[in-house]
């Protein structure tokens, strides 16, 4: 293969920071990982990632917006989702309680994808959720 060719293909999104954007954020997901078997833990992911960026960060007020990057290979399917900042700390998986209404979301997100990062991003943060597409007992890809 060419040092320049890649076999990975990446789409990307930026939506405004109403709450109306995440069902956007949701179908987007779905259309372009259509057939894929992972395509559901992927839409719950961006919709998860898409609801705390307008919850939690500057995503979420009048001029605010977050942007979505889906990253596609052989091996993995890629969610970002890059926040407005002004949350003040980095996003992390909390332990809630089960009955709990608020607080869970990252930690579903760590229990789904078999791999969370997360990094600062010109002011705000990027979670990225991966997901990989062929992978063994123990969680472990092949």
């Amino acid at each position: 293969m060419h040092e320049y060719t890649s076999t990975a293909r990446v789409w990307g999104l930026t939506c405004p920071g109403f709450p109306e954007e995440v069902s956007r954020a949701r179908r987007w997901t779905r259309d372009i990982l259509r057939g894929s078997p992972l395509a559901e833990d992927a839409e719950l992911i961006v919709s998860e990632l898409s609801a705390n960026a307008i919850l939690h960060t500057a995503s979420g007020r009048e001029t605010g917006s977050f942007h979505l990057a889906l990253a596609v290979s052989a091996q993995v399917v890629a969610l970002s989702v890059t926040d407005g900042g002004g949350a003040g700390t980095a996003p992390k998986a909390e332990h809630q309680d089960h009955e709990a209404e608020h607080g869970r979301g990252l930690g579903m997100i760590s229990a789904i994808a078999h791999r969370v990062v997360v990094h600062d991003s010109d002011g705000g943060h990027t979670v990225t959720a991966e997901l990989f597409t062929d992978v063994r007992r123990g969680g472990h890809p092949c």
